[in-house]
């Protein structure tokens, strides 16, 4: 089964003092690039975070926020005025700027950036912390979730396109019957006139036909995508980290396609090639979001 690499999650984590909200989101990239937002408490526990997420994502680009409000009723905490302040007149300023009207929103948008809030405590204790991180487990566990979701309508929509692709590799062979009756008869026409006026070596000719009709030969090419088709819907069923071998395939496909639509010279097989490349963008558009 396919797993994608966009997906969301969130959790919540409530504290004697304070609640601490978790989200986690993620999309399409070649390796795992982690981005972990933390308040001030929680800065030591960053590489254990990354430690989490790099265990069980494996793959994409990854965002990491974690945000806490005070509940009223909380004491050993106090607001940072200074830090505050600045930041309203910051946010007041792009206010103006933008010509937005949001004045009365400001002062709750600066409680919530870093460091508005003072901890008396000079650390986080572990209870708290064991309690965070299971919130932020149980975000990931959403968005692992999320990502297999999303990964089945991938595999729903890829494993459709590869099938159209076989369907219409099928539908040339008629044509291609009647494309090599055609270059021969006028292969062998225009060496009827060419003979009214120069001799010519018969065996000669004839080798020299089957030579250019074997170029024009498109059945190993035929062969080839049929067996990378096969081998792409055998990859799929494999494991959930197949994005990166479904984009070297699907490369081989197209080197397949592309010659055969170069040796075709035949506006119906032509027309099966763009269908067939058509089909083949998507999937290289998909593939790129699979883990």
């Amino acid at each position: 089964m396919l797993v994608s690499m966009t997906g969301y999650g969130r959790a919540e984590c409530d504290l004697k003092n304070m609640v601490y909200s978790i989200e986690i989101k993620s999309l399409n990239s070649k390796q795992l690039d982690i981005s972990v937002k933390v308040p001030v408490p929680l800065r030591e526990k960053e590489l254990e975070i990354r430690n989490m997420l790099n265990k069980n994502l494996h793959r994409g680009k990854v965002e990491i926020g974690i945000f806490y409000e005070v509940k009223e009723s909380s004491s050993g905490y106090s607001v940072n005025q200074a830090v505050v302040k600045e930041y309203i007149k910051q946010l007041r300023q792009l206010a103006e700027d933008e010509e937005f009207d949001s004045n009365d929103r400001i002062l709750q948008v600066a409680m919530r950036l870093p460091d508005a809030i003072r901890s008396e405590k000079e650390a986080l204790e572990e209870e708290e912390w064991d309690l965070i991180k299971k919130a932020i487990g149980e975000a990931v566990e959403e968005l692992v979730s999320f990502r297999q979701q999303e990964g089945r309508a991938l595999e729903d929509d890829i494993t459709l396109r590869v099938h159209s692709i076989q369907a219409r590799l099928n539908q040339i062979e008629p044509f291609e019957e009647e494309r090599i009756k055609k270059v021969r008869h006028r292969i062998q026409s225009a060496l009827r006139d060419l003979q009214k006026d120069v001799q010519a070596d018969q065996n000669r000719l004839e080798q020299e036909m089957i030579i250019y009709l074997e170029k024009m030969d498109i059945t190993e090419e035929k062969v080839r995508l049929q067996n990378h088709c096969r081998f792409f819907i055998e990859t799929i069923k494999d494991g959930p980290s197949a994005g990166k071998k479904l984009g070297f395939i699907s490369q081989e496909m197209g080197r397949e396609i592309n010659t055969i639509g170069s040796k075709a010279s035949d506006s119906d097989i032509q027309r099966l090639v763009v269908e067939m490349k058509d089909d083949l963008e998507k999937i290289k558009e998909q593939v790129l979001n699979v883990l």
